[in-house]
């Protein structure tokens, strides 16, 4: 099982949405990971390109330091620690005493952009 990949869900979805999940969970049917926002402009306002680079470069790399996310993502420390900020502060990303870290080794997008 070493090869398995640990994947989260990033996903815009509603109260009953997340309601749902949590019961099915507790009956016994494995939901997996997520991330929830509660419209698409907030998960865009959140992830914007510059942090998307952060997670892509921090995906299944295991705690870092933010001088090291700086380093390669190629950007300014100070820049990259607010961006990183962000993201622990939206619980996306996790902050311990060893880095910071996002723990998954792969993300999947879901989302459904209906008429108006």
């Amino acid at each position: 099982m070493a090869d398995e990949k640990t994947l989260v869900t990033i996903s815009v979805s509603t109260e009953d949405d997340v309601t749902r999940r949590m019961k099915a969970a507790f009956a016994g049917v494995p939901q997996g990971n997520h991330i929830r926002f509660a419209t698409p402009e907030l998960l865009w306002r959140t992830l914007t390109a510059k942090c998307w680079e952060i997670l892509k470069a921090m995906t299944g790399q295991g705690p870092l330091s933010i001088r090291e996310v700086a380093r390669r993502v190629g950007r300014d420390v100070k820049a990259v620690h607010g961006d990183v900020t962000a993201l622990v502060t939206a619980g996306v990303i996790d902050r311990s005493e060893a880095g910071v870290e996002f723990p998954y080794d792969a993300i999947h997008v879901d989302f459904t952009v209906e008429a108006a």
